[in-house]
């Protein structure tokens, strides 16, 4: 069992995980932070949508700045990889992590969920170097404004990528869909809307991809496409095991339900970030950690009462 006693669980060090475990030392409160290390947003080359800063920032500063602000208000994430969490006869829920020969645990009556998601990388070389040049993106939301005038690919395997081709069509007219797999090709209706934006596809299943002087080659049959960057279109993660397991709701898109508070559908476990629904931005993911935390303080009420 961990020494302290914490008030609330936060399990994740990300930007909402920070957020919460931030806001709730503010409310005077005692958070416990737990951090598998792995934050989405610590591999993002440079954020230029995150208000602030007019230069962008790279998301693993980001992070250090976030951890540092939460550090000064006496939160210090514990490096954890949370993997069970369940609910006690008292109705407190536990949080267990560690080697089958070192467990560790705590416990609380609330626990907020910052578990992220994670995306499905594609089968480019070299994928971090891709990702540092900008060769790489996931998120058109984020940067798609970067690809103004520039040639876009989208790499998919799924319909999915359609609807991420005619998205980045917006800012730019070079936009070509390049698939991955043979057991996926665009329907008769997916052509008809792709040939009226104006949005190229190539018919050839991508046999090699290659990363040269900050620029994807794709080849494909006899021929072979070059793009100032190319987009992943393979879906992602959402790390919402520990909450299913309590029997959590999902909705369609493997995203946790959650009420305007933050609140899942399990009493007194909450979410926020990329866990749950909404857009993947850290501007979203900061805000409703806020609005968590924020509730979580309000059901906590007053030292030594009970709600």
């Amino acid at each position: 069992m961990h020494d302290a006693t914490p008030d609330v669980i936060v399990i994740g060090g990300g930007p909402a995980g920070l957020t919460a475990a931030l806001y709730l030392a503010r409310f005077r409160r005692r958070p416990l932070l737990l951090d598998g290390g792995n934050s989405r947003a610590s591999h993002i080359p440079r954020s230029r949508n995150y208000p602030g800063f007019s230069a962008g920032i790279p998301g693993a500063e980001l992070v250090a700045h976030m951890r540092q602000q939460a550090d000064a208000h006496g939160v210090s994430p514990i490096p954890a990889t949370v993997d069970r969490l369940e609910r006690l006869p008292d109705g407190s829920l536990r949080a267990s992590w560690g080697p089958a020969d070192a467990r560790q645990s705590a416990q609380a009556r609330f626990v907020l969920l910052a578990t992220g998601a994670s995306d499905h990388p594609p089968p480019l070389p070299h994928l971090e170097q891709a990702l540092q040049e900008g060769a790489l993106r996931y998120c058109p939301v984020c940067d798609g404004f970067e690809t103004v005038g520039k040639s876009v690919g989208i790499l998919t395997d799924h319909h999915g990528g359609v609807g991420e081709a005619l998205y980045l069509r917006h800012y730019t007219d070079r936009v070509t869909l390049l698939r991955t797999s043979d057991a996926w090709a665009p329907t008769d209706e997916d052509r008809a809307r792709l040939a009226a934006a104006g949005v190229r596809w190539v018919d050839e299943v991508v046999d090699s991809l290659r990363l040269w002087d900050n620029r994807v080659t794709a080849r494909h049959g006899g021929g072979e496409t070059s793009c100032d960057t190319v987009y992943g279109a393979f879906g992602m993660t959402v790390h919402t095991e520990l909450a299913t397991a309590l029997g959590a709701e999902c909705d369609r898109h493997g995203y946790l339900v959650t009420d305007p508070h933050g609140q899942t559908t399990v009493p007194g476990l909450y979410a926020a970030g990329d866990v749950c629904q909404g857009l993947n931005q850290i501007a979203v993911a900061t805000g409703n950690a806020a609005v968590a935390a924020s509730a979580i303080h309000r059901a906590l009420g007053l030292p030594g009462a009970r709600a």
